[in-house]
């Protein structure tokens, strides 16, 4: 297949995902809380927790990457300057209003290309957004080549529940009760239907593990979060 075929399809699928969002935006944070019992906040909560030893080096910056409506960009902002950025104007256009007084700023970026020097960030984080992206592996390369020497990289993302009764109970309400709900509230049944269909295409934790080792991350490691509904991945730089 050759780059340009690629590029078509990467840039298509990032005017979907643009799309979808923009219509959602206004019930995104309702949902993402109503659907995890407001789960999602403590899973951020721990995110940033995972980063504070490399934010606190002196001058340290962190960048929030897909930070939607920058609820985990407030979580790094409580430890130092943030940067959240994302391709979808109408998430941000929510999140300045959160983000007001904070020392955060929110930049309109895509994640594939973003606008900063090599070895910018002593953190880069991204919630909910890598599976999103037309390409993992270079979404990982892009976050590789602007984190510092000694800096940490932190993925959140839905993953692969590892308890068996649990697992086979939270995928049929993931799959059918919550695409239902979503669309109803939303309007958007397409946006709740996608969610789920792109957990199913993201690698799993070990998966992602590899695909980070192999972009050259080190001590990559993970933490199954409410029983593997989620999992956070730390990967650093050497």
């Amino acid at each position: 297949m050759s780059n340009d075929v690629l590029l078509s399809q990467g840039n298509e699928k990032a005017k979907q995902i643009r799309n979808l969002f923009t219509n959602i935006a206004p019930y995104y944070d309702l949902l993402n809380h109503l659907f995890s019992i407001n789960i999602d906040k403590r899973w951020r909560r721990f995110t940033a927790q995972k980063l504070v030893d490399v934010l606190n080096k002196p001058q340290a910056r962190a960048l929030d990457v897909c930070c939607g409506t920058a609820d985990l960009s407030l979580e790094l902002g409580k430890h130092a300057p943030t940067i959240g950025v994302d391709f979808c104007h109408q998430m941000l256009v929510i999140g300045k209003k959160k983000v007001k007084n904070h020392p955060i700023v929110l930049l309109e970026a895509d994640a594939l290309n973003l606008p900063f020097a090599d070895k910018s960030f002593e953190a880069i984080s991204c919630a909910f957004g890598l599976r999103n992206l037309a390409d993992f592996n270079l979404g990982l390369k892009e976050f590789y080549r602007i984190i510092k020497p000694g800096g940490r990289v932190a993925i959140l993302e839905f993953s692969q529940p590892v308890i068996p009764i649990f697992r086979e109970l939270f995928l049929f309400y993931f799959n059918n009760i919550l695409p239902l709900i979503g669309g109803a509230i939303s309007g958007s049944s397409v946006a709740y239907s996608y969610l789920p269909a792109s957990v199913a295409k993201f690698p799993d934790q070990k998966g992602l593990v590899k695909m980070m080792e192999n972009v050259g991350y080190k001590n990559v490691n993970y933490f199954n979060l409410t029983g593997g509904i989620a999992a956070l991945h730390l990967g650093d730089k050497a």
